[in-house]
């Protein structure tokens, strides 16, 4: 049976933990360990990840297939977005899965749920940034109807890549 739990304050190293992991294993082949490094450093200290957990305006929710936590998503609205910051949108800034549960259809039910999160808090649409390079998350959002309106620097250590920011209209 498939979960999605909000992520509490006290569970930021389970956080810390599925994040460092979920990435690793999707994107550790194409950069370096010093750029790894150096992004999760950023991206996924305790400090950065408490603070966004103290966030009213992002939220985190781990997933569980019975019960063993097998990844994560984060949205964002209002101002917590990382580009657009409008009212009318969500940002689904993480979905991450632990590569031995891809394939299950649980990145679709992940989409159904935010789906209807923003349908209930009144959005107008639904969009994200993915790797230009992850031509299988590509094909996964496109599938779901998102459409690529334009690109953003992703930076990884000192590689700087490109995503394509990609939108669904409600």
């Amino acid at each position: 049976m498939l979960t999605f739990q909000i992520v509490k304050k006290k569970e930021v190293k389970h956080l810390q933990f599925i994040s460092e992991n979920t990435f690793s294993e999707s994107f550790a082949k194409d950069n370096s360990k010093e750029n790894l490094k150096s992004y999760f450093d950023l991206a996924f200290s305790l400090k950065r990840l408490s603070e966004e957990l103290n966030n009213s305006l992002s939220r985190f929710y781990f997933i569980y297939v019975d019960e063993t936590l097998c990844g994560y998503f984060k949205i964002n609205i209002g101002e917590s977005q990382t580009e657009i910051k409008s009212d009318d949108g969500l940002e689904l800034e993480r979905i991450y899965i632990l590569a031995e549960y891809q394939g299950k259809r649980i990145g679709e039910k992940i989409l159904e749920k935010i789906k209807k999160m923003a349908i209930l808090e009144h959005k107008k649409y639904i969009w994200l940034g993915v790797w230009e390079l992850n031509t299988k998350a590509i094909k996964f959002y496109e599938r779901f109807g998102f459409k690529k309106f334009d690109t953003h620097i992703y930076q990884i250590g000192d590689d700087s890549q490109i995503d394509w920011m990609m939108i669904l209209k409600l």
